[in-house]
């Protein structure tokens, strides 16, 4: 592992080991013994520099020299050359020394800088690390709207491509409908330490094409078609690496709208919108029915925590409801409002009054026929009668 070099009288000794350590003589004919001290120390990192996130790294710095070896102050900076603070998890006075840091972030992937220091051998060493946090650009939560039987495109930014994650690691994508419920996996995956993403579906209900992952991006997307209302809810992408976890969960509210009843407005006639979402609205959060173009009578808001809105509508024109969350319109959805044509509405009026006519002639004819039929019964009766009496009368004629 060493290597002279004859024409500089230069020792070169590769792969340097804390045992390399010691006094090292040059000697010459021509020229007095020269001694040099090598000093050695190693900077081992725990998990060999990959992390997911909230994990804390142990860094272990261990020091050998031919003389006693001194005792070191040790400083940190971080991948943006800031002093980090670390805790002495073990101290072997003059040889090793354990620090923990702090709980990690994708954030603070990249090259970090221990600097060793001592005043008594003048020992002032700056050694690089790398630490490495497999994580998501996303938040851990985010809301996604859309309305009913649409395309929604779910997105979750790994960043295993710009830290320049060495190491294979798997994930899949969870869906439950509310949050108490139980998830079922749509599908799992795998990325080699080359990058390449390997998909396995397991539920096609939900998806028509298989997720795709950008090359240089690390965008690792999801494609719903035509989603209806019950494929609401929370989507959990999760990434596993050594049997440790890190999620990220997009939950998507889906807005419909209901008409009753359905179809154009008959002229005096009544209709019923119903704007609904999928799921609880939060506290800062309502629905909104809104004329366009209209006067502020032609307004509705829902109830705290309501999730739908009704507006009753008597005349023709165009509705949009909208969701609203810290003053801000999230999503929003039209509906039109068509008057009948004019002979809709004469039928529908003829079909009123010609039933009308209908209900009193049928009406009519009964009671004639109450009538018709009392009449008869009674005229029956009185020639029951006038028989009764003349069998009285012959009878009475025999006996004289």
């Amino acid at each position: 592992r060493s290597e002279m070099d004859r024409n500089t009288k230069s020792l070169m000794v590769s792969d340097l080991r804390l045992s390399d350590a010691g006094s090292y003589s040059c000697e010459s004919e021509s020229r007095p013994v020269v001694t040099i001290s090598l000093h050695v120390f190693e900077l081992t990192i725990s998990s060999n520099g990959h992390f997911l996130p909230n994990e804390s790294p142990q860094l272990t710095i261990m020091q050998n020299s031919y003389n006693p070896p001194p005792d070191l102050r040790i400083s940190l900076f971080n991948n943006h050359n800031n002093t980090e603070k670390s805790e002495v998890l073990k101290s072997v006075p003059h040889h090793k020394y354990i620090l923990k840091l702090k709980q990690l972030q994708p954030k603070d992937s990249g090259t970090w800088r221990c600097r060793i220091h001592s005043d008594s051998l003048f020992i002032d060493q700056n050694i690089d690390f790398d630490l490495k946090v497999l994580g998501f650009q996303n938040p851990a939560l985010e809301r996604k709207y859309a309305v009913l039987e649409s395309t929604v495109i779910l997105s979750w930014h790994l960043n295993f491509k710009e830290i320049k994650w060495k190491e294979g690691f798997t994930g899949q994508l969870n869906w439950k409908q509310k949050e108490n419920t139980t998830p079922f996996m749509l599908f799992n995956f795998t990325v080699t330490a080359q990058g390449k993403l390997n998909v396995a579906i397991n539920r096609s209900q939900f998806m028509s094409e298989e997720p795709k992952m950008g090359d240089t991006s690390g965008i690792l997307e999801v494609k719903l078609n035509k989603v209806p209302f019950g494929h609401s809810g929370q989507y959990q992408m999760q990434l596993e690496y050594n049997r440790r976890y890190v999620q990220s969960k997009i939950e998507l509210l889906m807005m419909k709208v209901l008409a009753n009843p359905v179809g154009p407005l008959a002229r005096g006639a009544k209709m019923t919108l119903t704007c609904q979402v999928s799921s609880p609205l939060l506290p800062n959060a309502h629905l909104c029915w809104e004329r366009v173009n209209g006067t502020q009578m032609d307004f509705v808001k829902s109830k705290q925590h309501e999730a739908q809105v009704e507006v009753n509508v008597s005349t023709a024109g165009l509705w949009k409801c909208y969701l609203v969350e810290d003053n801000i319109r999230k999503i929003s959805l039209n509906y039109s409002v068509e008057e009948a044509p004019v002979w809709i509405t004469h039928v529908v009026t003829g079909a009123s009054i010609g039933g009308s006519v209908l209900v009193l002639g049928i009406a009519c004819l009964c009671m004639i026929s109450g009538m018709n039929w009392h009449r008869r019964r009674q005229r029956a009766k009185r020639m029951a009668l006038a028989r009764q009496h003349l069998l009285e009368n012959k009878t009475c004629q025999c006996k004289q």
